[in-house]
């Protein structure tokens, strides 16, 4: 049976089996899915022994490649050439998902999530911390928002040790490396002349520029080097990269757990500022409790989001989630 729910004014959820709903939304008309499907874990997951929300993730033979070639493929039709598909998946388990997807996208780059510290209480196998996310586009004019990262708390506290009128700034290198050869030029700069061998890293324009706006910071020896300063208060974040451990999940954050497998809200914020721009439709075909939807109302921008879930126990669950956000 399928219904339709409007939770919030810009999201949307719809009831039913994904493989039959997909077929309803119009092609090419998505800015961003995620994927976040059963894992083929061999489990049933439960919120708790007396909950009903969840659901069964055992399969037979090649029942799991199946499902999840079907799903990709009509995931596929209605994603737009510039945007963005995330799929979760469980490191133990990414080899099936992976080969799926690259026979679908072009361009697949895992993101390696280190969703937890180490575990003490694993005695036969390592500890699992890491999830894999695999970001799937189908060109190179993919939409893509630099997004930062929180800086190291041990790498401020060391890093930005100098400071001027400004405030407190590290060392940027304008120098080049012994490896390689930059731009050779001589340059005139608080009463000496420097001509470094390796020459520099930006052309003289670029360093006549940081000069004039005071942003070159002297050595203190005769032998050293300038280097350009990097203000703290201008750099709040380092660029996002493919190693995401400053994000913990549920089971370490101060997040409630309202469905088994829930994954934090700052997780899908981050996907959705990094492929989405203003404007844009996001698609979650199996939501579970609707955090996907939770983080595009966060995000803001106009976005909007359409959730999908054949779990009729999830329906109660989304209401009180959008009614108190």
């Amino acid at each position: 049976m399928e219904s339709s729910t409007l939770l919030h004014p810009s999201t949307r959820f719809i009831l039913g089996d994904c493989l039959i709903l997909l077929d309803a939304i119009e092609n090419k008309t998505v800015d961003m899915i995620y994927l976040d499907p059963p894992y083929d874990s061999g489990r049933d997951y439960v919120l708790s022994a007396d909950s009903s929300l969840g659901f069964g993730d055992k399969w037979t033979g090649d029942e799991y490649r199946a499902f999840i070639d079907q799903v990709v493929q009509k995931c596929v039709q209605k994603l737009k050439p510039s945007g963005t598909l995330f799929f979760h998946i469980s490191a133990d388990k990414m080899f099936v998902p992976e080969s799926i997807l690259r026979t679908h996208f072009p361009l697949v780059q895992p993101i390696f999530w280190k969703k937890c510290r180490s575990k003490n209480n694993v005695k036969t196998k390592l500890g699992a911390t890491i999830d894999i996310i695999f970001k799937c586009n189908l060109s190179k004019t993919f939409v893509f928002n630099v997004v930062s990262q929180a800086k190291d708390e041990t790498y401020l506290k060391n890093s930005f040790k100098n400071a001027d009128e400004r405030g407190h700034y590290s060392l940027g290198h304008i120098v080049t490396e012994p490896s390689k050869k930059g731009y050779m030029y001589e340059f005139e700069h608080g009463g000496k002349t420097f001509a470094p061998k390796t020459g520099w890293r930006i052309k003289r324009e670029e360093l006549a520029a940081l000069a004039a706006d005071g942003r070159l910071h002297m050595p203190k020896s005769a032998k050293g080097n300038l280097y350009k300063k990097i203000y703290l208060a201008e750099n709040p974040g380092k660029p996002c990269t493919d190693l995401w451990d400053d994000i913990h999940s549920l089971a370490q954050g101060k997040e409630e757990r309202t469905y088994p497998t829930a994954k934090p809200v700052a997780l899908l914020e981050r996907m959705i500022r990094i492929a989405t721009n203003e404007g844009a439709t996001v698609l979650d075909p199996m939501c579970g409790s609707g955090t996907t939807g939770i983080a595009t109302l966060a995000v803001g921008g106009n976005r909007t989001c359409v959730l999908m879930d054949k779990n009729p126990d999830t329906v109660e669950l989304l209401n009180e989630r959008f009614m108190s956000s």
